[in-house]
C-alpha cells in the first residue's frame, strides 16, 4: 500500500535543505514536477537512451581520461545507492553523521567496463524500482526529515531531488559528449 504524500512534503527542497553543491542538480527538476512520476518517466527515458547505444561503443571515451559510456553508466547506479541509503537513513530519523563517498574511486574499482552495457541497464532499472519502492513508503512527515552526510545537512526531499538531477545531468553529458 503507498502512502498518500502531501504536496507539501513533494515540493522543491529549500536552499537551506542541502549544501550549494547539489544545486547543479535540484535545479534539473523543474519546479512544480511531481518527483515520483519524474524518477518513473526517467527510467524508461533512461532505459530508451541506453538501448540506442551499440555494446561496441560502451567503453567510448569523449577524451583521454574520461569515463566511458559504461563507467558514467555505473557511475549513475553507485550514486543513486547511496543517496538512496542516506535518505532511508534520515527518513528514519538515524542521527548518525554519514560520510562521503569518493565517486572516482568507486569508479576505477568497478570496472564497469567489462559488464556488459545490457546488464548494466537492468541493474540502473533494478535500483530506480528499489528507490521509487522507497520514496512511496514514507511516511509524510519523514520527506522533510534531515541528516548530515559529508558534513552538510541534507533532508530525505533534496535527496530525492538530486536523485533525479544527478540522473539527469549525466544522462545530458552523454546525449552531448558522447553520442
Amino acid at each position: 500500500m503507498e502512502t498518500k504524500i502531501d504536496a507539501a512534503e513533494l515540493q522543491r527542497p529549500a536552499p537551506d535543505e542541502y549544501a550549494p553543491y547539489y544545486e547543479r542538480y535540484i535545479s534539473q527538476v523543474a519546479p512544480g514536477t511531481d518527483i515520483l512520476d519524474l524518477l518513473a518517466a526517467q527510467s524508461a527515458e533512461t532505459a530508451a537512451l541506453l538501448e540506442g547505444i551499440e555494446e561496441t561503443h560502451g567503453n567510448r571515451r569523449y577524451a583521454p581520461g574520461k569515463w566511458s559510456i559504461k563507467e558514467v553508466v555505473g557511475h549513475v547506479i553507485d550514486s543513486e545507492r547511496v543517496f538512496a541509503y542516506r535518505l532511508l537513513r534520515f527518513s528514519r530519523n538515524d542521527a548518525t553523521a554519514l560520510e562521503g563517498f569518493d565517486q572516482d574511486r568507486y569508479v576505477a574499482s568497478a570496472d564497469f567496463d567489462s559488464a556488459a552495457l545490457e546488464a548494466l541497464k537492468a541493474e540502473f532499472a533494478d535500483v530506480r524500482r528499489s528507490t521509487i519502492a522507497l520514496l512511496h513508503h514514507l511516511q509524510p512527515e519523514a520527506w522533510v526529515r534531515s541528516g548530515v552526510a559529508n558534513g552538510n545537512r541534507m533532508s530525505v526531499r533534496a535527496l530525492a531531488y538530486v536523485i533525479a538531477g544527478h540522473e539527469r545531468h549525466h544522462m545530458a553529458i552523454l546525449r552531448e559528449r558522447y553520442l
